[in-house]
């Protein structure tokens, strides 16, 4: 991926090696799950992220605190670029829509952060709050999206965050309240399916940054494509759970399959519109 010369945002918050104090939430899928529970009893699901959980479905690790290194700088500098280069991509497609396009901000920490969503480990990998409209990341992810999940690579990197960016485009356009709503009326089942397109479409969201980062920034290297790819298979939800249990539970899905990110991802990166990434209109995901 080219992105050395890329713009550097002013929107990063580096809080690595800071530190943090109180209760923290090891869940992952666990902690999502809780919290859908939680919503569906008619209770405020971000309290599930202040509290300790059981250890998730998700395979984790305690990651160490990041040291600052020219190597963990260098990541930083490499996701400050992926983040202005998103903020280009949808500045320009809400300014098509008459719309204006709130950038998040994107906070690095080390081990733990607190959040308007409440506290959480490392181990729940990047996440998005909409409450402060931040995303989160522990750059030991990388490390893990590398050895764990076999899935290196920058733009498989790249990906992670265009995910994260999906979900603060879907909170602006109010999907993310509307799916919320909905979860609130249905059984379990129901809120699981509704919480796989929600994260399908922020894959498909990921495909539209690619296909218009690369026709106006020409970013894409040979080989990138297929990392992303690879990245979206290796943290479906079905490969997740055989890893963890043996087995797989399509009921408890959260994000998709492996099949299902794959196929949405391609879907945005070849249409490069968003209209095309209404996943709760298709009739299986």
């Amino acid at each position: 991926m080219r992105w050395e010369f890329g713009r550097r945002s002013t929107n990063v918050e580096d809080r690595r090696g800071t530190g943090m104090s109180g209760p923290v939430v090891g869940g992952g899928i666990g902690a999502i799950i809780l919290s859908v529970i939680v919503a569906l009893l008619g209770g405020d699901p971000s309290v599930i992220w202040d509290q300790q959980q059981a250890p998730s479905d998700r395979p984790r690790t305690e990651a160490p605190q990041t040291q600052r290194s020219p190597a963990s700088d260098r990541m930083a500098d490499f996701v400050s670029v992926v983040l202005a280069d998103t903020e280009d991509t949808w500045k320009s497609l809400f300014r098509q829509r008459g719309a204006t396009y709130v950038e998040p901000k994107l906070v690095l920490f080390s081990g733990a952060v607190n959040s308007a969503c409440g506290s959480a480990r490392a181990a729940v990998g990047p996440f998005y709050c909409p409450r402060d409209q931040k995303l989160y990341i522990d750059l030991s992810f990388y490390q893990d999206l590398q050895n764990r999940y076999h899935a290196p690579g920058d733009f498989a990197q790249a990906y992670v965050i265009a995910h994260e960016v999906g979900h603060h485009v879907q909170n602006l356009m109010g999907i993310s309240d509307k799916v919320q709503a909905l979860q609130q009326r249905s059984d379990r089942v129901q809120a699981n399916q509704l919480s796989v397109r929600l994260e399908l479409q922020a894959d498909c969201f990921a495909g539209i940054w690619a296909n218009h980062a690369n026709r106006s920034r020409h970013i894409l290297e040979e080989g990138d494509i297929e990392e992303a790819l690879n990245a979206a298979s290796s943290i479906g939800d079905d490969r997740l759970q055989r890893q963890a249990k043996g087995y797989v539970v399509p009921e408890a899905f959260t994000h998709g399959s492996s099949a299902q990110r794959v196929h949405w991802f391609k879907r945005g990166i070849q249409s490069g519109d968003p209209a095309q990434c209404n996943t709760f209109a298709a009739t299986t995901p």
